[in-house]
């Protein structure tokens, strides 16, 4: 399992809203780079502004898609 920062995952676009920089899975589900979370949305049941600059807790598979496994504070 390694850690990532936030952004190193998320683009933060000029609208507020957010967009994977990669494909990630969270809960079972894969999002890519074309999809994007706005405030008060959810998906695989996460609302990603409620974690935003929080660090993340990821596996990359061997095909480059990266499970999303928690978030936690910086530094934890």
């Amino acid at each position: 399992m390694k850690k990532y920062k936030f952004l190193d995952i998320f683009q933060e676009n000029p609208d507020g809203s957010l967009t994977p920089k990669k494909v990630i899975n969270v809960n079972g589900i894969t999002f890519g780079p074309g999809v994007v979370f706005t405030q008060g949305v959810t998906f695989a049941g996460v609302n990603f502004f409620q974690y935003k600059y929080l660090d993340i807790s990821a596996e990359e598979t061997p095909n480059g898609i990266l499970i999303i496994k928690g978030f936690f504070k910086p530094g934890t």
